[in-house]
């Protein structure tokens, strides 16, 4: 008789163990959080401006902190000149020369004429004089160097004066163009960095952390403000048991710590590997205890309670 009871009395100790699992197993714990936004510096400068807020919420765009812009300003500046000077050097190319700048080169043509035709006639005088044994070698050797040079010059005035008439080669207007679009790309890019020492929110949410003040000095790569944003999930573990049964578009319901009704959420992202390695060198009760990382969006996108409170999956349908 004794015996009977205490197969009765382990029986039951039995039934309450397991069932004290199958209850642990109801519920995933975890976390409510929010996707993160972390904002850097792009270079390290001086904070000059602090627009908002711990705790304020901010939209897409808007400028939460400045940066010291003074130097890369300067460069904007120097950037934008080297643009105009290149578009102005090709306006002038593809202008062509001025009738002023044809006329003053037609002058010049007609002076070189002049005095290659008066260097002629000084030769000739010359050459005359040396038949006739009134002057030597050395003076016909000078009258002939200087009709050489006029000639010389003449044909570099007419060369220069043909050159201004054709206009300019179409290979140095596109060596013109090619550096206009050169300086503009520059100019773009001091721009761009100028731009980025404005720090704006890249999406609408609530600033969480400002970690820097004004008029201190940040370093470059230094996360200058975080952004809270999106709407609120839980990142809980769930059992090895439950695995196999979630599929991502899942319905949860959640209880969140200080709040009194059950809320909905989303089954968004599952982690492929469990939180206990190796899981293939593992037997079957010590699987058991494998747990994987998952992330249920709340449905209730209005719902704004702080990062950290705890959190839990009922899995009751699992």
């Amino acid at each position: 008789m004794s015996n009977i009871w205490n197969l009765i009395g382990l029986g039951l100790c039995s039934l309450f163990i397991v069932s004290c699992d199958a209850g642990s197993n109801r519920v995933a714990l975890g976390t409510l959080e929010r996707d993160a936004i972390r904002l850097t510096a792009p270079v390290s400068e001086i904070v000059t401006e602090v627009l908002v807020t711990e705790g304020e919420r901010v939209d897409r765009n808007q400028r939460i902190l400045q940066l010291d812009d003074r130097f890369w300003q300067a460069e904007v500046s120097r950037a934008t000149a080297a643009v105009s000077a290149a578009s102005a050097y090709v306006t002038q190319l593809e202008n062509g020369a001025r009738i002023q700048e044809i006329a003053s080169a037609l002058a010049h043509v007609t002076q070189a004429e002049a005095n290659a035709e008066e260097s002629q006639k000084a030769y000739e005088r010359t050459a005359s004089l040396v038949q006739k044994n009134l002057l030597g070698q050395a003076e016909l050797d000078a009258a002939l160097a200087k009709k050489d040079t006029a000639e010389a010059t003449l044909e570099d005035a007419r060369e220069k004066l043909d050159l201004l008439r054709e206009g300019t080669r179409f290979e140095q207007l596109d060596q013109a163009r090619a550096q206009l679009e050169q300086a503009k790309q520059a100019l773009a890019a001091v721009q761009k960095q100028a731009s980025d020492l404005s720090i704006v929110a890249t999406r609408e949410g609530r600033i969480d952390s400002l970690p820097w003040k004004l008029g201190e000095r940040v370093p470059t790569g230094a996360v200058v403000a975080v952004i809270l944003t999106g709407k609120p999930y839980v990142r809980a573990y769930v059992p090895e048991m439950a695995r196999s049964q979630m599929t991502i578009g899942k319905s949860f319901s959640v209880l969140v710590d200080g709040v009194d009704t059950a809320l909905s959420g989303t089954l968004r992202h599952i982690q492929q590997d469990p939180a206990f390695s190796p899981h293939y060198a593992l037997t079957e009760n010590e699987r058991s205890r494998l747990m994987y990382l998952v992330e249920v969006v709340l449905d209730d996108a209005s719902v704004d309670l702080p990062n950290g409170i705890p959190a839990q999956l009922v899995l009751a349908d699992q």
